[in-house]
């Protein structure tokens, strides 16, 4: 493609709006302009990027055996009410009346969907397993949409869905796409790991996300640094700690501390550290008030206390509800005596003597204990875990990075296809439920996880595979006869070998070709100036690293098949 008949519309300076890093280079590089909040239109340069990564897609779910479909965004209400989720999705799922006042939904995902397809036309074990995706435009109407294309509201998704005759195929559909996806993310020439995680709004009984690591990343991972075990800081297990057994139980005491509110100011008021007090942090889950307590110098992950309770939607209670639920000030609540539900984080059952609020203003209590001064109705791992807790897995020394989520896969089981009497029968004539599996791509996060994970000051630095275009070639001689000969010439040959070229023929001065050179992110750079007029050769430069060596004009096409093809491998 020649740059000069190019929608490629580059930008000096950074958009105000723009917030994250792929977030600028997408608008600087001519990928993406915005159409309004979280919505954006995808310029050629851009479009070409995902549709790198949608033929890596496809190759590797055909690989795997599943088939392609499309199926379409705009989904009739009654099918979401047929699972519940019509009303438990929330704000995201954006509802609207057509003009016969049918209720109507843009699709976020497509599990009932592909499930009323299924129910509809299998009918037999014989016809399964059966794993069938779709590369597709999705919508979630999120509140704050931001980061481009790392939280948008309208974006590209792989999602693909398996159906079983019982939990065994299941795990065996769930398998091919776990390698399957390790195939894909390794072959985008990206740094991840997969993780174990949360079911979220899709539900199911267990799940694994693909994270790209980068500094820039929304969420925190925790790796074990000696064993393969990782997982999103939502599912991230804590080993229980050892009980304190052999510590005698002290007799209760009420201590007066005045305007002491916040757990450093209760520690040094009373002289002990945050390891011997417990917080009574108060949550309100689907409507009802729940008292949570945890160490001092812990927090409560809410994902996990949404799970243990059940809940479909759990926040933190501010100083009102708290105050009309315990008739307590925040920062003197406590479990003894109270006048709600509560549950307990496992490490609070190895405490012993602690220090909580009183349910009273200006006052605490000493040498509290579990068991004897009060009871609660659960205890669980409730607690985010920290640097400092060992692997759960080996015992291990733990890590924590920032990942980027591009990919998510789920084992349903028959919660969709029960609650849509999508069934089967079975080569004992029984009606049976499908077994489900989910599993979804976030293509165009891809593009901008990429652009997180591998650029520098100076612009994009793309994994050969997922590059618009393999190489550049700079025209420096327009109106020298001899290099523009040669740069036609080199830019047709390329063109011959199958190598995607960017040909810059813009009569532009040297240092701004260098510029949207670099801002592009190609990974081979071929100049075309006066070292050829000079010295008969051309300068090729390495993308990734500024390696640079003069090459031949008869040689570069080879030179740079070998060296694609080692990109690709690698």
């Amino acid at each position: 493609m020649r740059y000069s008949q190019s929608l490629l519309p580059t930008l000096k300076e950074t958009p105000a709006e723009a917030e994250v890093i792929s977030h600028r280079l997408m608008l600087r590089a001519g990928f993406m302009r915005k159409l309004t909040s979280g919505v954006y239109t995808y310029l050629p340069y851009g479009l070409a990027a995902i549709r790198r990564v949608e033929a890596i897609v496809r190759e590797e779910m055909n690989r795997a055996g599943a088939q392609e479909l499309m199926m379409p965004m705009v989904q009739p209400a009654d099918l979401w009410r047929e699972t519940g989720r019509y009303e438990k999705y929330g704000p995201e799922l954006l509802r609207f009346h057509d003009r016969h006042e049918r209720e109507s939904c843009l699709g976020p995902t497509h599990e009932e969907v592909i499930t009323d397809i299924i129910r509809r036309d299998l009918h037999s074990y014989r016809d399964l397993p059966i794993n069938l995706y779709q590369i597709q435009t999705k919508f979630r109407d999120e509140i704050r949409p931001r980061f481009g294309l790392m939280r948008g509201r309208e974006f590209i998704m792989k999602d693909a869905y398996s159906f079983d005759v019982d939990d065994a195929g299941a795990e065996v559909a769930y398998g091919k796409m776990y390698e399957a996806y390790k195939r894909i993310f390794t072959r985008c020439g990206l740094e991840f790991r997969a993780v174990q995680a949360d079911s979220g709004a899709i539900g199911g009984s267990f799940s694994h996300e693909f994270m790209v690591l980068a500094d820039t990343g929304e969420d925190t991972i925790v790796v074990c640094k000696s064993c393969e075990y990782a997982a999103n800081m939502e599912k991230a297990e804590v080993k229980p700690a050892e009980a304190k057994n052999d510590e005698p139980l002290l007799d209760l005491e009420k201590v007066e501390t005045p305007g002491k509110r916040k757990v450093n100011a209760v520690c040094e008021f009373m002289d002990i550290t945050p390891d011997q007090l417990v917080k009574t942090m108060v949550y309100i889950a689907d409507g009802t008030p729940v008292a949570v307590l945890v160490r001092g110098d812990r927090e409560v992950e809410e994902v996990k206390l949404k799970n243990f309770l059940g809940a479909i939607d759990v926040e933190l209670a501010d100083d009102k509800a708290a105050f009309d639920a315990t008739g307590a000030p925040t920062g003197y609540l406590g479990p003894v005596n109270s006048k709600i539900k509560l549950v307990a984080d496992q490490e609070v059952a190895t405490m012993a003597n602690f220090v909580v609020g009183a349910n009273e203003k200006n006052y605490h209590m000493r040498n509290v204990n579990l068991g004897r001064d009060f009871e609660v109705s659960g205890i669980a791992d409730l607690r985010q875990v920290t640097i400092e807790d060992p692997c759960p897995a080996c015992g291990g020394e733990i890590d924590l990075t920032e990942g980027i989520e591009v990919g998510h896969i789920f084992k349903l089981g028959t919660s969709y296809s029960e609650s849509m009497e999508a069934m089967f029968q079975d080569a004992d004539g029984q009606e049976k439920p499908f077994v489900m599996g989910c599993y979804g791509i976030g293509v165009s996060r891809v593009v901008a996880a990429a652009i997180e994970q591998t650029h520098d000051e100076n612009g994009i630095i793309f994994p050969v595979p997922l590059a618009p275009y393999q190489v550049i070639i700079l025209n420096l001689g327009l109106k020298d006869e001899s290099i523009n000969a040669a740069a036609e010439k080199l830019y047709s040959d390329l063109q011959q070998a199958g190598i995607e070229v960017l040909f810059d023929d813009r009569d532009e001065r040297p240092g701004s070709k260098f510029k949207d050179a670099d801002l592009l992110g190609i990974p081979y750079r071929v100049t075309v100036g006066k070292s050829l007029t000079k010295n008969g050769v051309l300068e090729v430069r390495r993308r990734s690293d500024g390696y640079t060596e003069e090459i031949a004009p008869e040689q570069i096409v080879e030179s740079l098949l070998e060296r694609i093809k080692k990109d690709m491998e690698h």
